[in-house]
């Protein structure tokens, strides 16, 4: 019996010796594509080559640690390596980092920044006006654009005139150099004011400013 039992005993480290490698060198590869696919505070759901896992801030699945999450972003470390990630973006081998768009506007003897924007798909001269609120402009500039501003809420604005007529209406799409923002509100006034259409903060508020001697720079990363 002793004896069996010594044996037995050797049997026993023989597969300690024999298993323990294959766990201490168990190590999972990097993952050549990841995707967020639901986001909420401190958890996201990803699907990490194929396989779809749920994770809390902290905890890691295949080589992926989720860092930080809320409803816009998820933070992941992957081989020791922080990156920021959109819903419905996947990262990888092949990932790329956003692309920082810019346009810049020259100022002119008058110093306004003037440039051409796309107002609903159609082309038009704007000026680059912080102090306004929205997208401004007037009624024959609507008209010219194909904008029935008929459609919108009726308001008053304080013009050099006096009292105008107004309407309120969201815009499908403003874009300046190819940086586009959608559902712009903007208004309308009755009568010829402005000369010139007002690309407001509605639009503004959505880009980077930056001003340098007499050139401004609009940018925005897609």
């Amino acid at each position: 019996m002793h004896e069996g039992r010594k044996v037995t005993a050797r049997l026993v480290r023989l597969l300690l010796l024999i298993c323990l490698p294959l766990v201490h060198f168990q190590v999972q590869g990097q993952p050549t594509r990841v995707q967020v696919e639901a986001l909420s505070s401190n958890s996201a759901v990803l699907n990490i080559d194929g396989q779809r896992k749920m994770l809390r801030a902290g905890q890691s699945f295949a080589g992926v640690t989720l860092v930080a999450a809320d409803a816009k972003f998820a933070t992941l470390r992957i081989n020791g390596e922080e990156k920021k990630v959109g819903l419905s973006q996947h990262i990888g081998t092949s990932y790329a980092q956003p692309k920082e768009r810019k346009v810049t506007i020259a100022r002119d003897d008058r110093n306004q920044y003037l440039t051409n924007a796309l107002i609903n798909g159609r082309s038009s001269l704007v000026l680059v006006d912080t102090g306004a609120n929205i997208v401004a402009m007037s009624a024959g500039h609507a008209q010219a654009l194909g904008i029935d501003y008929f459609g919108g809420e009726p308001s008053h604005v304080e013009t050099a005139s006096g009292l105008a007529s107004a309407y309120r209406l969201t815009l499908r799409s403003v874009s300046v150099g190819g940086i586009e923002v959608e559902n712009v509100l903007a208004t309308v006034v009755e009568g010829n004011y402005p000369v010139t259409i007002l690309l407001g903060m509605s639009y503004l508020k959505h880009v980077k400013l930056q001003e340098h001697n007499g050139v401004l720079t609009l940018s925005r990363t897609h």
